[in-house]
C-alpha cells in the first residue's frame, strides 16, 4: 500500500471542518466499512465447520 497525504480542512477558527483523502484510501476505508457491516449483519449466524463449507462450495460449482 501507498503512504497517502491526508489534507484537512479547517473553519476561519481553526477547527478541523473536513478531510481530503486520496481515491486509493477513500476506497480502502470504503472496503473496510463495507466489511464491517456485513460481519455485523452476520453475527448471530451459526458457524458452520470447514467440511461443510467446501461441501456447498463443490454443489455451487465453486470448488
Amino acid at each position: 500500500m501507498k503512504a497517502t497525504q491526508e489534507q484537512y480542512v479547517f473553519d476561519a477558527k481553526g477547527k478541523k471542518t473536513g478531510i481530503v483523502l486520496s481515491l486509493d484510501r477513500y476506497e480502502q476505508l470504503m472496503e473496510d466499512l463495507h466489511d464491517l457491516a456485513v460481519v455485523a449483519e452476520r453475527r448471530d449466524e451459526e458457524p458452520i465447520s470447514m467440511e461443510e463449507m467446501k461441501r456447498r462450495l463443490k454443489i455451487d460449482g465453486i470448488l
